[in-house]
């Protein structure tokens, strides 16, 4: 516990069964902790999921009412739609520690014990039963849905090591547990839930309504207090299963997930789940311009006819396509001395890699992937260039390549040549300096999105050569 209050209260808390009976502690469900705390937080306006853009309007509301109606959730959308740490993140709203019986598997209320063993406990021990503190992070269970799930994983089965030490095979003390009653009064949640096959799915339906669980026939009812959320891709795009009519049914919210609609949303995620290194003596310049290219390309591809939207088109990809991107930038700036790493429009060709195997074409063919990607990055480009810049803003630099002006770039050309070739034509300066450039790495990333927007504009050609392009009037 970090804060001194945190402290405080963990030394105060009670040990016993006796000093928690003698407290303020009351026994409370998990769904009304819940709830109670995200009243709390909705009158101190705390966010409720910090971290998680876009979804202010749209899926946070449908959260907080599903939550505050008692309702158990199940998420549905495409990959990469942060489902999962949707799920995670609503351990926020268990309380901070919660009182447990010691040595109890399935984590019972000291006062409302389930188990045989704690019942056992308490009526042997009485107040003076021990008492700990579970953490909120250890309430909160997680499986991936496999179809190779069984029963037993899930809910449990006879022990036959305890049969073996002599207890009878009616007696309860020889389950061993699955995942679900261990997670009692918490949170579990079951990722993809479609690729449980239907016989398991039909053993959770006591859970999600009756909330006890049946193990192996045996007269053992365990009246659990769970709150269960569950993710699923739609089911046209999953051809491994589906979910069974009845538990959809228990489910009291469908909450359907989706893509960041807005660019600036793909941005900010880009920039915070973006993987970050030291690097040593260098300074990394990051132009709005190219991260607008980036984020571009992937809202391109979830409009796109060629690329399948069933299966989607992730965040995933913005992410990796803008880590590439830097990569070839830091390459260059290492190889050729420099201090300043700025992506340029030439680095483009680092994203095949990071997009191939995360978007799927409607049809197949040979090099068609790379077709399609040589194309979306660049009506990408041309897009953010038609927002920058003016339809007649760079009429004098258009003019100056007319007059005979010709100018060479590279991914490998230092960036100090890039400014060689700027200082000569006025015109350049001026459309530079807009887009913010104020050294040497920043005015080659500048100059080369200049460019190549009046290329795709279809105002200047363009002679592409091994490793270097020729721009021309």
């Amino acid at each position: 516990m970090s804060s001194t209050g945190d402290a405080e209260r963990a030394a105060t808390r009670a040990r016993t069964v006796g000093q928690l009976r003698a407290g303020e502690y009351r026994t409370r469900s998990v769904k009304e902790e819940l709830r109670e705390n995200l009243v709390a937080r909705l009158r101190s306006g705390e966010p409720l999921f910090p971290g998680i853009v876009g979804y202010d309007d749209t899926v946070v509301p449908q959260i907080e009412n599903a939550i505050l109606s008692g309702h158990d959730i199940v998420f549905l959308g495409e990959r990469g739609q942060a489902k999962t740490r949707l799920a995670r993140l609503l351990v926020g709203l268990l309380d901070e520690a919660v009182p447990a019986l010691a040595g109890c598997e399935i984590n019972d209320d000291p006062l409302a014990p389930i188990c045989a063993a704690c019942r056992a406990r308490v009526a042997a021990d009485g107040d003076g039963a021990e008492v700990v503190w579970i953490p909120r992070d250890r309430r909160y269970g997680e499986k991936l849905a496999t179809p190779d799930i069984t029963i037993a994983d899930l809910i449990g089965e006879v022990d036959p090591i305890k049969v073996a030490e002599g207890r009878y095979l009616a007696d309860e003390l020889t389950i061993h547990y699955g995942l679900l009653p261990r997670t009692n009064r918490g949170i579990f949640a079951i990722n993809e839930l479609p690729d449980l096959v239907e016989r398991i799915q039909v053993g959770l339906l006591n859970i999600m309504e009756e909330r006890d669980v049946q193990i192996r026939g045996y007269k053992v009812r365990l009246p659990l207090d769970l709150y269960v959320v569950a993710s699923a891709n739609p089911e046209d795009y999953t051809n491994r299963g589906r979910i069974i009519t009845p538990l959809k049914d228990r489910f009291g919210s469908q909450i359907r997930t989706h893509y960041p609609r807005r660019l600036e949303d793909e941005i900010a995620i880009m920039d915070a789940e973006r993987t970050r290194f030291a690097e040593d003596g260098l300074h990394a310049i990051t132009p709005g311009y190219m991260k607008q290219v980036v984020a571009e390309l992937t809202h391109l591809a979830r409009r796109s006819s060629e690329i399948s939207q069933r299966s989607g088109v992730s965040v995933r990809v913005t992410i990796c396509n803008w880590e590439n991107l830097m990569s070839s930038a830091l390459k260059r700036a290492v190889r050729l001395g420099e201090r300043e790493i700025a992506p340029r429009v030439s680095d483009l060709g680092a994203i095949v890699a990071s997009t191939s195997g995360k978007i799927e074409l409607e049809t197949a063919g040979d090099g068609s992937e790379d077709k399609v990607l040589a194309k979306l990055v660049q009506r990408a480009v041309l897009t953010v260039f038609g927002r920058t810049f003016g339809a007649t803003e760079l009429e004098e630099v258009v003019a100056a390549f007319q007059a005979g002006l010709a100018i060479t770039v590279s991914d490998t050309m230092p960036s100090s040549e890039y400014v060689r070739q700027v200082g000569e034509v006025r015109p350049l300066l001026g459309a530079v300096r807009k887009l913010g450039a104020t050294d040497a790495a920043s005015t080659a990333a500048a100059l080369e999105f200049v460019l190549e927007g009046l290329h795709l504009s279809r105002k200047l050609n363009k002679d592409v050569q091994a490793g270097h392009s020729r721009y021309r009037g």
